[in-house]
């Protein structure tokens, strides 16, 4: 593995860890894709920290655990700014 992406790779999972940010949050603080901070937390980290990506993998689950939540909540805020406009 590249030392650029070792280093992304900490530093992503250092972020989630930190701020428990879902996987699309994280892509846009570091400009890179959705797709690419899922392999770099679900691949490439347990090879390089398998306690710090135990401690990932729970923030991520319970994001997706609440990810109906907050969809509902952003319907819900979308409609309520249509009827006020």
């Amino acid at each position: 593995m590249k030392d650029y992406i070792w280093r992304r790779v900490l530093d992503v999972a250092d972020h989630i860890n930190r701020t428990g940010d879902t996987v699309r949050q994280t892509a846009k603080v570091f400009g890179v894709s959705k797709s690419t901070v899922h392999k770099d937390v679900a691949d490439r980290l347990p090879r390089i920290d398998r306690q710090l990506a135990k401690q990932v993998r729970q923030i991520l689950e319970k994001n997706k655990a609440e990810r109906h939540l907050r969809g509902g909540e952003a319907t819900k805020a979308k409609y309520l700014q249509e009827n006020i406009s």
